[in-house]
């Protein structure tokens, strides 16, 4: 792995501790338009998202997506890989400072020496599946259409859909790391469907939606994430021994109860998500 270079992508859109290891590479998703207090572009000191072969108006539906699209046009990397400014992979715990304790580049060379993908360790819902959890946090129309765009584009993929609809887990958050290639074939894939789901819920009316259920492009791709990595195990592309589960860490703490107490509320009460926690 020495001659192989890693860059991991931290998106952000806001000014924030910033790993030090050189395969962090901090980029400012959502910046075109943005403006300061004095009305300038607003500069966070990060590259921006708005340059070359990009995606940069779409971040308020799309997220963290457009980082990963700028980065597959715009970078020339062996491996390729997003996280969050507030969510990290981890392998060893080192210290009480969450960020002394992130994924560091020597651990990542070391895994990818064994591995071909990195992945967040599976997110459980145990009394939920991740369709059902969709339905009841956001609206199940996103998932439903999307397969309809799956039937239509690449039908090879639906029963790899309809599969993981049923999981009661997933690897979330559209965290990864992979081969620069390898997250090409995964992001052609992916927007040739995004996109198409854009046109179409716009034809169907369904955009009248808050600011927090607007990020609706996002939060579809953490479930088809699950289905392409399905897809290409099934395929042989991927091996199970390919595939490896990385701790994650917050760099916040998480309000538990107010989580927990949205999802039962959500689950039976089917009252929807209105904000991050």
């Amino acid at each position: 792995m020495e001659d192989k270079k890693i860059t991991i992508i931290i998106a952000a859109h806001k000014k924030y501790r910033m790993p030090e290891d050189p395969i962090y590479f901090p980029l400012h998703v959502g910046a075109e338009g943005k403006k300061d207090a004095e009305g300038h572009d607003l500069d966070l000191g990060y590259v921006k998202d708005n340059t070359g072969d990009q995606i940069s108006l779409r971040n308020p539906n799309f997220c963290e997506l457009t980082g990963l699209y700028w980065a597959w046009k715009n970078l020339d990397t062996d491996y390729l890989g997003l996280v969050h400014y507030r969510r990290y992979f981890s392998w060893k715990k080192k210290s009480q400072d969450p960020f002394e304790n992130i994924l560091t580049g020597g651990e990542a060379a070391e895994l990818l020496e064994k591995y071909k993908v990195l992945v967040p360790r599976k997110r459980r819902y145990f009394i939920e599946t991740l369709y059902s959890h969709y339905d009841h946090t956001h609206f199940k129309e996103h998932l439903d259409t999307t397969r309809e765009i799956i039937t239509k584009q690449c039908p090879e993929y639906l029963a790899c859909f309809d599969k993981v609809m049923k999981q009661r887990w997933g690897y979330m958050f559209n965290m990864m790391v992979m081969p620069h290639d390898l997250v090409g074939e995964y992001c052609t894939w992916l927007f040739d469907i995004l996109f198409e789901l854009e046109r179409e819920v716009k034809e169907k009316g369904m955009e009248d939606y808050s600011p927090f259920q607007a990020r609706l492009y996002g939060r579809v791709s953490e479930i088809i994430f699950n289905v392409w990595i399905l897809r290409m195990r099934e395929t042989g592309v991927l091996k199970a021994e390919d595939i490896r589960e990385v701790p994650y860490i917050y760099m916040e703490k998480v309000n538990w109860s107010s989580k927990i107490a949205s999802f039962l509320k959500a689950k039976f009460l089917h009252q929807k998500y209105h904000e991050s926690f």
